[in-house]
């Protein structure tokens, strides 16, 4: 069977927004001032993150759904644009390459979408395959990523997978009480906007080679964390008890994973876990017996992006490349969840 190798990486952002200006400029207000809101918000491992909508010049809490959607085509395009050609510019590919295109959003919808706009932008070729993944939430680029594997082992040509999330779209208006919703309160702290792309090649010698896979999904826990669609917006849900919900899954899920290649945790030389904030993070270290240096590229990635939804594992992955510490052979686990309650591993392998 061939491999399917990724071997490039993109990213863009819109402009940073400092956490400790957002909650003084606007969210303390908003919360009057509330001791709980202010721990949350400060306290949530974030320091920057980006947004294609700043709070502190534009409030668009009021806004409806289809408003936010018409923001998101202006907003998404140009943002996934450089993300894909950085990604083929890192891989040295050209746009005609590619074979197929996928396209992964949560946070935004139009028909005809982003993949149909970018390939025909881009220049791939009438031929390219598309597909576009929505509404999965956080784990998404880790299925997205599995199938663009399935069709560069399959097909013998190299895939796209992009990612664009942009979360504050969807910051919700703020009625009497609001300091008292902590859901609500955990996802204007944490989330933060960005694009990232991912190139995957058939049989080649370097980058990182897409091994297996391994899902869990826990539907008794479907109601922990939702992503629900209003007249305002979509509207999240997480659920204090998510983190002790994956705990009961994640060693099992990842020991199956590892288990199928003779491979054990204290193997693993890179681990790429989805910061879904810091409390998971630290389940999952404590369940898998990781150090913190371990855990230090999804940390940094928190700190300086936030959480990005779909886009997150991506960057952790590729902040794990750059730091250049990995040798042919080394094996890495990227790790995600969502919505369901779902979680989602991938191995790879350094060429």
């Amino acid at each position: 069977m061939r491999a399917a190798v990724l071997t490039g990486q993109g990213t863009a952002f819109p402009p940073p927004m400092g956490q400790q200006a957002l909650w003084d400029d606007v969210f303390t207000r908003r919360y009057n001032g509330n001791r709980t809101a202010r721990r949350i918000f400060l306290g949530c491992g974030v320091s920057t993150r980006h947004g294609a909508v700043d709070p502190r010049t534009e409030d668009i809490s009021a806004w409806t759904t289809g408003a936010r959607m018409r923001r998101y085509v202006t907003a998404a395009h140009p943002l996934g644009r450089e993300a894909v050609v950085g990604a083929l510019t890192d891989a040295g590919l050209h746009p005609a390459d590619v074979g197929l295109f996928v396209v992964v959003s949560c946070t935004g919808y139009a028909t005809p979408g982003l993949d149909i706009a970018l390939a025909t932008e881009l220049g791939m070729p009438a031929s390219t395959q598309r597909l576009l993944i929505g509404h999965m939430g956080c784990y998404a680029a880790l299925p997205a990523l599995s199938t663009a594997t399935d069709y560069v082992r399959t097909r013998g040509r190299p895939a796209v997978v992009l990612c664009v999330e942009l979360p504050s779209l969807h910051v919700q208006p703020f009625a009497p009480g609001a300091e008292n919703d902590v859901e609500q309160i955990v996802a204007h702290a944490l989330f933060g906007d960005a694009a990232c792309a991912l190139v995957l090649e058939p049989d080649v010698s370097g980058g990182l080679e897409v091994i297996d896979t391994e899902a869990v999904t826990d539907p008794s826990s479907a109601s922990l964390m939702t992503w629900t669609v209003t007249d305002h917006g979509f509207r999240m849900s997480l659920s204090a008890k998510v983190p002790d919900r994956l705990a009961l899954h994640v060693e099992k899920a990842t020991a199956e994973l590892l288990g199928r290649h003779g491979l054990g945790v204290e193997d693993i030389a890179g681990w790429a876990i989805h910061p879904g904030g810091p409390r998971i993070v630290s389940v999952v270290a404590e369940k898998l017996g990781l150090r913190a240096d371990q855990t230090a590229a999804t940390h940094e990635i928190l700190d300086i992006r936030g959480n990005c939804s779909s886009a997150t594992v991506p960057l952790v992955l590729q902040l794990i490349r750059r730091k250049g510490q990995l040798r042919p052979g080394d094996p890495v686990v990227a790790m995600a969840f969502g919505p369901g309650l779902t979680l989602w591993n991938v191995l790879l392998k350094a060429r």
